[in-house]
C-alpha cells in the first residue's frame, strides 16, 4: 500500500542539512510508533465484523462496504491534501496531531451512534470521515521520516508501511484481549490509540529540517503512467498488488472462522497472519538492497498468488499448515508494498514525483474498494475455496506488467 512519497534525493539535488543526518535515534522508532498506533482505525470494523452481525443483523457484505467506503474517504483525501499541498504549507508535524485527534473523534462518533440508532448509513459516512483523515496520518508519517532520513528512506519506508500493516491489524488484537468487551470497546481504544500518536508526534519528536520547495501536484503527470514504459511498469504492478491486498484483510477472519472456534482465537490468528506483513516489509527492504525492488517485488507478488491458488487444498488442510499458509500469505500480500513506492518513485519524472506517486495510489486504493465490494458480495453465496483462487488475478497481472523492469539490471537502493 505504497503512498504519495516526496521526490528521493538525486545526485542535483540541493545538500542535504547537517541535522537531516544527525537524525536523534528516537526519531525514526517514535516516527515508526505513531504510524502504528495512528493507523489502528483502518480495520476497527473489520475486527468486530461479528459483533455487527449479531447485534444489528448486517450482512457480511455490508460490513464489507463499510471498509470499501473507508478507502473511498482516504483516496479523497490524499488527492485534497495533495492539490492543497496542505503537508508543505503547514507544519507537518501539526498536521499529523489534527488529522489523528479527528480520526479519533469520528472513530468514537462511530461507535456512538451505532449504539444508539444502529444506523447503517450514519456509520457509513463516519468511516468515510475517517478514511479522510487518515491521509492526514500515514502520508504524513511518510513526509517526515523523509524529512529526517533523505538518504536513508529505503530502509526507513519499509518500517513505516510495517507499522501501517501492524497498526491496520491491531483491532483484532484488541477484540481478542477483550473478548467480552461490547464492541464499541474497541473503537473506544483505537479512538485513544490514535490520539496518543498525534501526542507522541507533537511532544515526543523534533521539529524535522527544513524542507527544499517542492511542487504543487501536476495533474499532467498522469501521462507518464502510460507513455513511460519504466513508470507503466511499477503503476500497474502496483495495481495488481492492491487488487489482492485489501479484499485479502477483510477476508481473514471469514478464512479463519471456517477452522477455528471462538471469537478470541479467530481474532488473535487474525492479527497474526496480518501483521506478518511487517515482517515481508522490513526483510523485503533489506533483500532489495543486493536484488532490487523489481526483484523483491515480483518474488512477493509471485508466492502471494501462489497462495491465493492453493487455497483449495490449503483450506482443508492440518491446521498447522492451514496457519502456517495464512501466515505467509499474509507476509507476502503486503511486504512488496514499500517496494512498489521505491520504484515507481525512481522511474517517474523528476519533476514531477509527487504528482505520480499521488494519482497513481488514487487509483490503487480506487481499485482495492471495487475488489472488496465483488469479492464480500460474492463470498455469500460462493465457496471461498472457489473464489480465493480468483484473487491470483491481480498478482498475475501485476507480474506481467513489471517484466521489463525485471530485465532491466538491479538498482543500488539508499
Amino acid at each position: 500500500m505504497p503512498m504519495p512519497q516526496p521526490q528521493p534525493a538525486r545526485r542535483n539535488a540541493s545538500p542535504i542539512p547537517a541535522q537531516a543526518q544527525l537524525a536523534p535515534r528516537r526519531v525514526l522508532p517514535l516516527i515508526v510508533l505513531a504510524q502504528l498506533l495512528g493507523t489502528t482505525p483502518w480495520f476497527a470494523v473489520n475486527a468486530v465484523n461479528s459483533d455487527l452481525q449479531r447485534a444489528f443483523g448486517w450482512s457480511a457484505a455490508a460490513v464489507g462496504t463499510l471498509t470499501a467506503a473507508l478507502q473511498v474517504g482516504f483516496i479523497a483525501g490524499t488527492l485534497l491534501f495533495a492539490l492543497l499541498a496542505v503537508a508543505d504549507r503547514f507544519p507537518a508535524r501539526r498536521v499529523f496531531l489534527i488529522s489523528a485527534l479527528a480520526a479519533a473523534g469520528c472513530t468514537l462518533a462511530a461507535a456512538q451512534v451505532s449504539k444508539t440508532a444502529a444506523d447503517f448509513n450514519t456509520l457509513l459516512a463516519w468511516r468515510v470521515a475517517t478514511g479522510f483523515c487518515l491521509a492526514g496520518i500515514y502520508p504524513v508519517g511518510m513526509k517526515l521520516a523523509a524529512l529526517w532520513f533523505p538518504r536513508g528512506l529505503g530502509n526507513a519506508l519499509g518500517w513505516l508501511v510495517g507499522a501501517l500493516i501492524v497498526g491496520s491489524a491491531s483491532p483484532h488484537a484488541l477484540r481478542a484481549l477483550g473478548a467480552a468487551w461490547p464492541w464499541q470497546h474497541v473503537f473506544v481504544a483505537v479512538a485513544v490509540a490514535a490520539a496518543t500518536a498525534g501526542l507522541i508526534v507533537v511532544w515526543a519528536l523534533p521539529e524535522p529540517p527544513r524542507p527544499a520547495p517542492t511542487a504543487p501536484l501536476r495533474l499532467s503527470a498522469l501521462a507518464s503512467l502510460w507513455r513511460d514504459g519504466r513508470v507503466r511498469a511499477s503503476v500497474l504492478g502496483y495495481f495488481g498488488h492492491m487488487a489482492e491486498l485489501y479484499t485479502l484483510w477483510v477476508l481473514m477472519p471469514v478464512v479463519l472462522a471456517t477452522r477455528l472456534a471462538g471469537a478470541a482465537a479467530v481474532s488473535w490468528w487474525a492479527f497474526v497472519a496480518l501483521g506478518a506483513g511487517a515482517i515481508g516489509c522490513v526483510a523485503g527492504g533489506l533483500l532489495a538492497r543486493r536484488h532490487g525492488s523489481a526483484q523483491v517485488a515480483a518474488v512477493q507478488l509471485a508466492t502471494s498468488g501462489l497462495c491465493c491458488l492453493a487455497a483449495p487444498l490449503l483450506l482443508q488442510a492440518p491446521l498447522p499448515l492451514f496457519l502456517a499458509w495464512l501466515v505467509l500469505w499474509g507476509t507476502t500480500v503486503a511486504g512488496d508494498s514499500p517496494q512498489f513506492s521505491a520504484l515507481t518513485a525512481a522511474n517517474a519524472p523528476r519533476q514531477a514525483v509527487g504528482s505520480v506517486l499521488t494519482l497513481s495510489n488514487s487509483i490503487g486504493f480506487a481499485i482495492s474498494a471495487l475488489s472488496i465490494e465483488l469479492f464480500v458480495r460474492l463470498a455469500q453465496s460462493v465457496p471461498l475455496g472457489h473464489l480465493l483462487p480468483w484473487l491470483a488475478l491481480g498478482p498475475a497481472l501485476g507480474l506481467l506488467a513489471l517484466r521489463p523492469l525485471l530485465s532491466s539490471r538491479p538498482q543500488p537502493q539508499p
